[in-house]
């Protein structure tokens, strides 16, 4: 069993041919015929009970030959990378069978593909801006409020009547040609007034009234509303109202900072909010930083990276959105659905991000390789007690899955990035305020469509 030859037949891509003797290639039959050879008949014989000979003599020699070659063929190529010492991506490759026999063993070429040959650009001296952050307080407050609004609580209210922002509970059921429709009827259905849930019209018709009042409103549903035997009708809902509540802020003094942490007061508390909101504005700006370092070599880079790499980013990429929107009680294929896209043009919104990453790696490994960046035992080690923490799982079970030579790799990468700020000019800047603009969660959960086609929700045509 060894390693014939290496020949590179393109970019990236090589060709290994590999052989393994008759010796060996024919104790690998002996394994196949013990594996395999219970599913065959021979005439003459029990089924599954004809010798080896016998076998290869009534159906020919090459009878296990491929599943002996099959047995054998993932160590092969295994040992056969490690000796080449090759770098392959995926385990896409292509097969060729040169020549095959029990005497003298097999003979075979695999085609894979490596990593690229890279040759990066200038990556010391350069230049970038660093944001010299801070925290005013205007933002401990608006963080102190959000927690506030975090820890409200809904209380009744009986001395006034509805309005907007409050939570209503009603009762209702919707006529049309003063006959009851399906879905059009719902009790202790809460709503809050001016949310928009319902059809316009509905909710502007509960401003004003008071507890245990019973009331009609009237409205047309829209001509593109989503059940169509009801879209441009007119209708009259019979509603009650039972409750009307609303949120109760708590008090932002000593008891609410020891009631929401673990602080006794709420000068000790901002304070807290502030050292992390600037820690996690500092990481922040760091890591900007870094990115605008990188990108810069990233840049520079010449070689071609094979197409693998980025499908392969990309799947991961699939991979982890997908785990995220299971943990939001969601699946990809229902995701797909809501937002009324396929799998393919899902995919291509992750390609760019996938290019990036993928570059930004190579280049990492790439001043690791040239600066001879390593990671020592101590760091291994502090490494791996950190990922037992985070993770929640004891030392030992994270050393078993996860092997040290990827973490010491991991690591060198992460100290490549300290060489090129070491190395690097950097200059500190006012951080000036982002302008405010809407941005889009990565696993967000759906919202729920405004439409009353569901005939199986009783709010659903109310809306």
């Amino acid at each position: 069993m060894s390693l014939k030859e290496t020949k590179k037949v393109d970019t990236n891509r090589y060709q290994l041919e590999i052989t393994v003797d008759g010796e060996k290639f024919r104790e690998a039959i002996v394994q196949a015929y013990k594996k395999n050879g219970k599913k065959i008949n021979v005439p003459g014989f029990r089924k599954g009970k004809a010798p080896l000979h016998i076998i290869e003599t009534y159906y020919g020699s090459e009878v296990f030959f491929e599943d002996a070659l099959n047995l054998l063929y993932n160590d092969l190529v295994e040992d056969a990378i490690k000796e080449s010492g090759l770098k392959v991506i995926d385990d896409k490759m292509d097969f060729e069978l040169v020549s095959i026999s029990k005497e003298d063993g097999a003979d075979f070429k695999v085609s894979l593909t490596t990593y690229p040959e890279i040759e990066l650009g200038e990556y010391k001296g350069l230049k970038a801006e660093k944001k010299a952050v801070k925290v005013d307080a205007a933002e401990v407050n608006a963080e102190i409020n959000a927690m506030a609004e975090r820890n409200a609580r809904m209380v009744t209210v009986e001395d006034r009547a509805a309005k907007n922002g409050d939570t209503v509970v009603i009762d209702f059921e919707g006529f049309v040609d003063g006959k009851a429709f399906d879905g059009g009827k719902a009790e202790g259905h809460t709503l809050v007034l001016g949310s928009g849930q319902f059809v316009p019209g509905f909710e502007d018709q509960i401003v004003g009234k008071n507890t245990d009042d019973e009331f009609d409103v009237n409205i047309t549903f829209p001509e593109d509303y989503g059940a169509k035997e009801l879209a441009g009708k007119e209708a009259v809902f019979k509603v009650k109202l039972h409750e009307i509540k609303v949120r109760e802020l708590p008090e932002i003094d000593d008891e609410f900072a020891k009631d929401v942490s673990e602080f006794d007061t709420l000068k000790d508390l901002k304070a807290d909010v502030k050292k992390k909101a600037l820690e996690r504005k500092k990481k922040a700006a760091e890591e900007e930083t870094e990115n605008a370092l990188v990108q810069q070599i990233v840049d520079g880079i010449k070689g071609e990276i094979p197409e693998a790499m980025f499908e392969n980013r990309l799947n991961r990429s699939v991979e982890e959105f997908a785990y995220r929107l299971q943990s939001q009680g969601l699946n990809l294929e229902t995701y797909l659905k809501y937002t009324n896209s396929s799998i393919d043009e899902f995919r291509k919104t992750f390609r760019p991000q996938a290019e990036a990453q993928v570059k930004f790696r190579l280049a990492l490994e790439k001043i690791v390789e040239l600066e001879n960046i390593t990671a020592d035992e101590k760091d291994i080690a502090e490494q791996y007690e950190k990922m037992a923490k985070d993770y929640g799982v004891e030392l030992d079970k994270v050393k078993a899955a996860i092997p040290e030579a990827e973490v010491a790799e991991d690591l060198a990468v992460g100290k490549a990035i300290d060489f090129i700020k070491e190395n690097a000019v950097i200059t500190e800047v006012e951080d000036k305020p982002a302008e405010k603009k809407e941005t889009k969660t990565a696993a967000k959960k759906p919202a729920a469509k405004k439409t009353a086609a569901k005939k199986t929700e009783a709010k659903a045509d109310a809306e």
